[in-house]
């Protein structure tokens, strides 16, 4: 960079509540120590959050600004003038890594806009973590968000994912609201092929974590429970 503007550091959080530092670099707290001004989703869990990972840190010096579902564009044009300014910023997530299923992408998307370096810091994404413990393809892959709660296109969606799974050999992962958890792997058990490959992976990186990959005619004799726990949903149909 040829300008004097401060850096925008992406800044990634734990999966659950477990210690910062047993999965997170150390890197990330040098970078807290630094930083005073983030941009976050919850004020009340990001300062939760600093103060775990650097206790000494002062609150008070803190300052933030909010991206969320009622930020307007209008609002987001002006996060980064601190940046401008010389001053370095934090991106911080709610869970896992910024711009990652997560509405941080519009922020960097500013900061490239305005010849702002990037800087992205190491840390977990259950996506990635997912994929990795699956045992399915890694070269291709696809992440879809959410699958619709209406029943007739929850049943379509799933039998697509399935069809790209096979035609393109490419790993789908999806996510449901964890109080759905346990009903769409019932849709999934009733929808897809009994020998289409299916893993579950439920509190990655906690002590209850949960992975396992089994075929759909395997998954409809399990006994799992999944309500209420953060999970990702992979499928692949050779």
């Amino acid at each position: 960079m040829t300008n004097n503007f401060g850096k925008l550091y992406l800044i990634p959080t734990r999966l659950g509540d477990n210690p910062p530092l047993e999965v997170l670099p150390i890197s990330v707290k040098k970078i807290i120590e630094m930083i005073d001004d983030y941009i976050v989703e919850n004020e009340k869990t990001a300062r939760a959050f600093i103060k775990k990972v650097d206790s000494r840190k002062q609150q008070s010096s803190l300052n933030f600004k909010l991206l969320n579902k009622y930020t307007t564009p209008e609002e987001t044009h002006n996060f980064l003038d601190d940046c401008k300014k010389g001053k370095s910023m934090g991106l911080l997530s709610e869970a896992g890594c910024p711009g990652i299923a997560d509405p941080g992408a519009d922020i960097v998307k500013l900061a490239h806009e305005n010849n702002i370096q990037v800087v992205p810091l190491v840390g977990p994404s259950s996506i990635v973590l997912a994929l990795m413990s699956s045992g399915m393809n890694g070269q291709s892959f696809a992440f879809n968000g959410y699958i619709p709660i209406d029943k007739a296109e929850r049943k379509a969606t799933l039998k697509r994912l399935e069809r790209l799974s096979f035609e393109q050999n490419q790993t789908q992962l999806f996510i449901e609201t964890p109080y759905r958890n346990n009903k769409i792997l019932e849709d999934i058990c009733a929808t897809l092929h009994p020998n289409t490959r299916v893993c579950i992976a439920c509190d990655i990186t906690l002590p209850s974590e949960y992975i396992k990959t089994m075929n759909v005619s395997e998954w409809k004799n399990a006994n799992v429970d999944l309500h209420k726990r953060p999970a990702i949903f992979v499928i692949h149909k050779d």
